[in-house]
Protein backbone atom coordinates (compact mmCIF):
# COMPACT_ATOMS: atom_id res chain seq x y z
CA UNK A 1 0.00 0.00 0.00
CA UNK A 2 2.80 2.37 0.83
CA UNK A 3 4.14 1.65 -2.84
CA UNK A 4 0.85 2.31 -4.28
CA UNK A 5 1.57 5.77 -2.18
CA UNK A 6 4.83 6.31 -3.37
CA UNK A 7 3.85 5.95 -6.86
CA UNK A 8 0.72 7.86 -6.85
CA UNK A 9 0.69 10.85 -9.26
CA UNK A 10 0.26 14.26 -7.86
CA UNK A 11 -2.91 14.78 -9.17
CA UNK A 12 -4.85 11.98 -7.75
CA UNK A 13 -6.45 10.93 -4.15
CA UNK A 14 -5.61 8.40 -2.46
CA UNK A 15 -8.70 6.70 -0.18
CA UNK A 16 -8.45 7.83 3.52
CA UNK A 17 -7.75 5.70 6.10
CA UNK A 18 -11.52 5.86 7.64
CA UNK A 19 -12.72 4.02 3.87
CA UNK A 20 -10.60 0.95 4.81
CA UNK A 21 -11.72 0.87 8.62
CA UNK A 22 -15.20 1.27 7.23
CA UNK A 23 -15.15 -2.03 5.19
CA UNK A 24 -13.20 -4.00 7.45
CA UNK A 25 -16.32 -3.26 10.09
CA UNK A 26 -18.42 -4.15 7.12
CA UNK A 27 -16.68 -7.58 7.12
CA UNK A 28 -17.42 -8.34 10.62
CA UNK A 29 -13.59 -7.32 11.85
CA UNK A 30 -13.40 -5.06 15.03
CA UNK A 31 -12.85 -1.46 13.91
CA UNK A 32 -9.71 -0.29 14.08
CA UNK A 33 -9.30 3.10 15.67
CA UNK A 34 -9.13 6.04 13.68
CA UNK A 35 -5.09 7.72 13.45
CA UNK A 36 -4.14 10.72 14.15
CA UNK A 37 -2.49 13.10 11.48
CA UNK A 38 0.53 12.94 13.09
CA UNK A 39 1.20 9.16 13.22
CA UNK A 40 2.37 9.32 9.53
CA UNK A 41 3.82 5.70 8.02
CA UNK A 42 4.22 4.33 11.55
CA UNK A 43 0.74 3.94 12.37
CA UNK A 44 -0.13 2.54 8.81
CA UNK A 45 2.32 -0.53 9.72
CA UNK A 46 0.93 -1.55 12.39
CA UNK A 47 -2.57 -1.46 10.92
CA UNK A 48 -1.59 -3.74 8.09
CA UNK A 49 -0.12 -6.21 10.00
CA UNK A 50 -3.14 -6.15 12.36
CA UNK A 51 -5.29 -6.70 9.70
CA UNK A 52 -2.82 -10.01 8.03
CA UNK A 53 -3.39 -11.10 11.65
CA UNK A 54 -7.11 -11.20 11.70
CA UNK A 55 -7.51 -12.48 8.33
CA UNK A 56 -5.22 -15.21 8.20
CA UNK A 57 -6.51 -18.36 7.39
CA UNK A 58 -8.38 -21.09 9.74
CA UNK A 59 -5.51 -22.90 10.91
CA UNK A 60 -7.18 -25.23 13.91
CA UNK A 61 -6.59 -28.69 11.72
CA UNK A 62 -3.32 -27.74 11.17
CA UNK A 63 -2.56 -27.41 14.95
CA UNK A 64 -4.38 -30.25 15.81
CA UNK A 65 -2.55 -32.09 13.87
CA UNK A 66 0.97 -31.06 15.35
CA UNK A 67 -0.54 -31.56 18.72
CA UNK A 68 -1.48 -35.48 17.96
CA UNK A 69 2.02 -35.67 16.18
CA UNK A 70 3.66 -33.98 19.29
CA UNK A 71 2.11 -36.52 21.74
CA UNK A 72 4.03 -39.50 19.72
CA UNK A 73 7.19 -40.54 21.12
CA UNK A 74 10.07 -39.65 18.67
CA UNK A 75 13.31 -42.10 18.07
CA UNK A 76 16.23 -40.64 19.45
CA UNK A 77 18.44 -41.34 16.91
CA UNK A 78 22.21 -41.74 18.00
CA UNK A 79 25.46 -43.38 17.01
CA UNK A 80 25.30 -47.35 17.04
CA UNK A 81 26.54 -48.83 20.40
CA UNK A 82 27.17 -52.90 21.47
CA UNK A 83 24.04 -55.06 22.40
CA UNK A 84 23.48 -55.08 26.16
CA UNK A 85 24.28 -58.39 27.92
CA UNK A 86 20.95 -60.37 28.62
CA UNK A 87 20.60 -61.01 32.32
CA UNK A 88 18.32 -64.04 33.89
CA UNK A 89 17.69 -65.31 36.83
CA UNK A 90 19.63 -68.48 36.21
CA UNK A 91 22.96 -66.55 35.73
CA UNK A 92 22.36 -64.46 38.63
CA UNK A 93 21.72 -67.68 40.60
CA UNK A 94 25.05 -69.37 39.13
CA UNK A 95 27.09 -66.02 40.24
CA UNK A 96 25.92 -66.47 43.79
CA UNK A 97 26.50 -69.84 44.23
CA UNK A 98 30.29 -69.25 43.29
CA UNK A 99 30.68 -65.96 45.39
CA UNK A 100 29.55 -68.38 48.29
CA UNK A 101 31.73 -70.80 47.08
CA UNK A 102 34.48 -68.69 47.17
CA UNK A 103 33.57 -66.99 50.74
CA UNK A 104 33.09 -70.92 52.17
CA UNK A 105 36.41 -71.73 51.40
CA UNK A 106 38.22 -68.52 52.65
CA UNK A 107 36.43 -69.35 56.08
CA UNK A 108 37.53 -72.69 55.98
CA UNK A 109 40.93 -72.27 54.97
CA UNK A 110 41.41 -70.12 57.87
CA UNK A 111 39.72 -72.22 60.64
CA UNK A 112 41.83 -75.16 59.86
CA UNK A 113 45.33 -73.77 60.40
CA UNK A 114 45.56 -75.16 63.18
CA UNK A 115 44.67 -78.74 61.96
CA UNK A 116 45.79 -78.87 58.32
CA UNK A 117 49.51 -77.52 57.84
CA UNK A 118 49.61 -75.11 55.08
CA UNK A 119 52.90 -75.81 52.65
CA UNK A 120 53.44 -73.60 49.52
CA UNK A 121 50.34 -74.34 47.12
CA UNK A 122 48.89 -77.00 48.76
CA UNK A 123 46.59 -77.81 51.65
CA UNK A 124 47.18 -81.04 54.00
CA UNK A 125 44.28 -82.54 55.34
CA UNK A 126 44.87 -82.94 59.01
CA UNK A 127 42.13 -86.38 59.63
CA UNK A 128 41.73 -88.81 57.35
CA UNK A 129 41.76 -92.51 57.60
CA UNK A 130 41.03 -96.07 55.36
CA UNK A 131 40.76 -99.62 57.14
CA UNK A 132 39.89 -102.98 56.64
CA UNK A 133 38.52 -105.36 58.75
CA UNK A 134 41.25 -107.96 59.58
CA UNK A 135 38.72 -110.85 60.10
CA UNK A 136 35.20 -112.08 59.50
CA UNK A 137 32.52 -111.16 61.75
CA UNK A 138 29.71 -113.46 62.49
CA UNK A 139 25.99 -111.32 63.71
CA UNK A 140 23.74 -113.75 64.65
CA UNK A 141 20.01 -113.34 63.86
CA UNK A 142 18.18 -109.89 64.74
CA UNK A 143 21.13 -108.91 66.45
CA UNK A 144 22.97 -105.60 66.64
CA UNK A 145 27.16 -105.41 66.63
CA UNK A 146 29.40 -103.06 66.43
CA UNK A 147 32.44 -104.13 63.90
CA UNK A 148 36.03 -104.13 65.72
CA UNK A 149 39.40 -105.13 64.36
CA UNK A 150 40.36 -103.06 61.76
CA UNK A 151 44.04 -102.99 60.32
CA UNK A 152 45.74 -100.22 58.38
CA UNK A 153 45.95 -101.65 54.74
CA UNK A 154 50.06 -102.08 53.74
CA UNK A 155 49.21 -101.84 49.87
CA UNK A 156 49.61 -98.66 47.71
CA UNK A 157 47.29 -96.16 48.39
CA UNK A 158 46.12 -96.45 51.72
CA UNK A 159 46.19 -93.75 54.21
CA UNK A 160 46.74 -92.90 58.06
CA UNK A 161 46.50 -89.47 59.30
CA UNK A 162 46.03 -88.03 62.94
CA UNK A 163 45.23 -90.35 66.05
CA UNK A 164 41.25 -89.98 65.88
CA UNK A 165 41.15 -93.86 64.32
CA UNK A 166 41.43 -96.73 67.40
CA UNK A 167 41.93 -99.79 64.79
CA UNK A 168 41.20 -102.12 67.88
CA UNK A 169 37.86 -100.75 68.94
CA UNK A 170 37.23 -99.63 65.21
CA UNK A 171 35.58 -96.03 66.67
CA UNK A 172 37.14 -92.62 65.07
CA UNK A 173 37.09 -89.66 67.57
CA UNK A 174 36.76 -86.31 66.34
CA UNK A 175 40.08 -83.97 67.70
CA UNK A 176 37.73 -81.16 67.08
CA UNK A 177 34.16 -79.94 66.34
CA UNK A 178 33.82 -80.74 62.63
CA UNK A 179 31.71 -82.01 59.94
CA UNK A 180 33.35 -85.54 59.13
CA UNK A 181 32.62 -87.65 55.78
CA UNK A 182 32.03 -91.73 56.53
CA UNK A 183 31.83 -94.35 54.41
CA UNK A 184 31.65 -98.17 54.44
CA UNK A 185 31.67 -101.04 52.17
CA UNK A 186 30.92 -104.47 54.37
CA UNK A 187 30.77 -107.94 51.95
CA UNK A 188 27.77 -110.19 53.49
CA UNK A 189 28.10 -113.44 53.56
CA UNK A 190 24.29 -115.11 53.69
CA UNK A 191 25.43 -118.52 52.40
CA UNK A 192 22.89 -119.77 55.51
CA UNK A 193 19.68 -118.32 54.19
CA UNK A 194 20.06 -119.20 50.79
CA UNK A 195 19.00 -123.25 52.33
CA UNK A 196 15.28 -121.42 53.27
CA UNK A 197 12.59 -122.22 51.11
CA UNK A 198 11.17 -118.59 51.19
CA UNK A 199 12.89 -115.30 52.85
CA UNK A 200 10.48 -113.11 54.42
CA UNK A 201 9.65 -109.62 54.21
CA UNK A 202 11.26 -108.48 57.13
CA UNK A 203 14.87 -110.31 56.07
CA UNK A 204 17.12 -107.92 55.31
CA UNK A 205 20.60 -106.25 56.36
CA UNK A 206 21.13 -102.99 57.68
CA UNK A 207 24.64 -101.06 58.00
CA UNK A 208 24.97 -98.00 59.84
CA UNK A 209 27.54 -95.26 61.02
CA UNK A 210 26.37 -93.89 64.17
CA UNK A 211 27.49 -91.18 66.73
CA UNK A 212 28.46 -92.67 70.25
CA UNK A 213 26.66 -95.46 69.71
CA UNK A 214 23.31 -94.50 70.23
CA UNK A 215 21.97 -95.00 66.89
CA UNK A 216 18.24 -94.07 67.54
CA UNK A 217 18.84 -91.02 69.41
CA UNK A 218 21.84 -89.10 67.25
CA UNK A 219 21.84 -88.51 63.36
CA UNK A 220 23.57 -91.80 61.37
CA UNK A 221 24.00 -92.65 58.59
CA UNK A 222 22.40 -96.15 57.13
CA UNK A 223 22.00 -98.24 54.08
CA UNK A 224 19.36 -101.25 53.88
CA UNK A 225 19.65 -104.29 51.59
CA UNK A 226 17.47 -107.23 50.99
CA UNK A 227 19.31 -110.99 51.36
CA UNK A 228 17.49 -112.01 47.73
CA UNK A 229 20.69 -112.07 45.86
CA UNK A 230 21.69 -115.20 44.02
CA UNK A 231 25.20 -114.73 45.39
CA UNK A 232 26.19 -116.24 47.89
CA UNK A 233 28.34 -112.83 49.05
CA UNK A 234 27.03 -108.91 48.47
CA UNK A 235 28.18 -105.79 49.42
CA UNK A 236 26.16 -102.97 51.10
CA UNK A 237 27.68 -99.62 51.20
CA UNK A 238 26.50 -96.47 52.95
CA UNK A 239 28.34 -92.92 52.48
CA UNK A 240 27.20 -89.36 53.98
CA UNK A 241 28.30 -86.63 56.30
CA UNK A 242 28.07 -86.35 59.78
CA UNK A 243 28.74 -83.37 62.54
CA UNK A 244 30.90 -84.22 65.68
CA UNK A 245 31.99 -82.61 68.75
CA UNK A 246 35.14 -82.81 69.74
CA UNK A 247 35.54 -85.98 71.91
CA UNK A 248 32.61 -87.82 70.30
CA UNK A 249 33.26 -90.88 68.21
CA UNK A 250 31.75 -92.81 65.20
CA UNK A 251 31.45 -96.23 64.73
CA UNK A 252 29.66 -99.51 62.11
CA UNK A 253 27.14 -101.39 62.97
CA UNK A 254 25.30 -104.11 61.27
CA UNK A 255 21.48 -104.72 62.06
CA UNK A 256 20.79 -108.77 60.99
CA UNK A 257 17.16 -108.74 60.69
CA UNK A 258 16.75 -111.99 58.73
CA UNK A 259 16.07 -115.32 60.84
CA UNK A 260 19.97 -117.11 60.11
CA UNK A 261 23.71 -116.12 60.93
CA UNK A 262 25.10 -113.59 58.82
CA UNK A 263 29.03 -113.29 58.35
CA UNK A 264 30.80 -109.63 57.70
CA UNK A 265 34.03 -111.21 55.40
CA UNK A 266 37.34 -109.68 56.35
CA UNK A 267 38.60 -106.58 53.49
CA UNK A 268 35.28 -104.58 54.07
CA UNK A 269 36.46 -101.08 54.82
CA UNK A 270 35.74 -98.27 56.99
CA UNK A 271 36.98 -94.65 55.98
CA UNK A 272 36.47 -91.24 57.27
CA UNK A 273 37.59 -87.52 56.69
CA UNK A 274 37.43 -83.94 58.13
CA UNK A 275 36.20 -81.66 55.95
CA UNK A 276 35.98 -78.90 57.90
CA UNK A 277 34.88 -77.02 61.09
Amino acid sequence: RREAQRTQQPGQRADPPNATASASSREGLPEAPKPSQASGPEFSDAHMTWLNFVRRPDDSALRKRCGSRDKKPRDLFGPPGPPGAEVTAETLLHEFQELLKEATERRFSGLLDPLLPQGPGLRLVGEAFHCRLQGPRRVDKRTLVELHGFQAPAAQGAFLRGSGLSLASGRFTAPVSGIFQFSASLHVDHSELQGKARLRARDVVRVLICIESLCQRHMCLEAVSGLESNSRVFTVQVQGLLQLQAGQYASVFVDNGSGAVLTIQAGSSFSGLLLGT
